[in-house]
C-alpha cells in the first residue's frame, strides 16, 4: 500500500507542475498537455479506489491513519481537477474574446449599414457579460480556497483531539485495571475477616466449654 500511495503522491506533484506549464502553453501544446493532465488525474482516481480496498486490509492500529492519508489524496486530486477546469474555462473565454475582437477588426462597415451600431452594442454587452462571469469564477475559486484552508486547519485540530482521546482511553484502561485489583483485594480481605471472626468464636466456645 505504501508504494502505491507514494506513486500517487508523486503523480499529484507532477500535475502541480504541469498546471503551471498549461497556463503558459500556446498553440497545439495546450490540448496535448490538457489530455496528459486529465489522464494522470484519471489514474490517480483509479489508484485511490485501489487504496480504499487496501485500507480495509491494514491492521486496526494503522487503519485510521491510512484512511486519513487516502482521503487527503482524494481531496488533493479533486482540487487539481477543479484547477484544470478553471484554466480551461479561462482559455475558452480568452479564445472567444479573441475571435470576437478579430471579427470586429475584419468587419467592413459602410454608411448604409443600419445594423452596425446594434452589432457593436451586442458585442460590447457580450464582452461585459464574459468579464463579469470571469470575475464571478475568480471570486468563487477564492471562496473555495478559503473553505479548503479552513478544512485543513480543522483536520489538524481533529488530529490533536484524536491523540488526546487515545491518551485518555489509555489512562482509563489503566484506572479500570487498578479498580478491579482493589475490588478483588477488598473481597479477599472481607473473606479473611469473616473467617477470622468464625475461628475466634469457635476458639472462645471451646475455651468456655473446657473451663466450665
Amino acid at each position: 500500500m505504501d508504494s502505491l500511495y507514494h506513486q500517487t503522491n508523486k503523480l499529484l506533484q507532477e500535475i502541480h507542475t504541469d498546471l503551471g506549464r498549461l497556463e503558459r502553453a500556446t498553440g497545439s501544446d495546450i490540448h496535448l498537455l490538457e489530455n496528459e493532465i486529465q489522464a494522470h488525474l484519471d489514474h490517480i482516481f483509479s489508484n485511490c479506489e485501489r487504496l480504499d480496498i487496501l485500507v480495509n486490509k491494514e491492521p486496526p492500529t494503522r487503519r485510521s491513519n491510512a484512511k486519513m492519508r487516502v482521503d487527503q489524496l482524494k481531496y488533493d486530486c479533486q482540487h487539481l481537477q477543479s484547477a484544470l477546469r478553471n484554466i480551461q474555462h479561462k482559455r475558452y473565454l480568452r479564445e472567444e474574446e479573441d475571435a470576437q475582437r478579430e471579427a470586429l477588426l475584419t468587419r467592413t462597415f459602410t454608411t448604409n449599414d443600419a445594423d452596425t451600431s446594434i452589432l457593436i452594442d451586442a458585442s460590447l454587452q457580450h464582452h461585459t457579460s464574459l468579464q463579469n462571469a470571469n470575475k464571478g469564477m475568480d471570486d468563487l475559486i477564492g471562496s473555495g480556497s478559503g473553505v479548503l484552508q479552513n478544512l485543513r486547519e480543522q483536520r489538524v485540530s481533529l488530529k490533536g483531539v484524536h491523540k488526546k482521546m487515545l491518551d485518555i482511553a489509555n489512562t482509563l484502561g489503566l484506572s479500570n485495571t487498578v479498580m478491579r485489583m482493589i475490588e478483588r483485594r477488598t473481597s479477599q480481605d472481607r473473606i479473611i475477616l469473616f473467617a477470622g471472626m468464625i475461628i475466634t468464636c469457635v476458639i472462645m466456645y471451646l475455651v468456655w466449654r473446657y473451663f466450665s
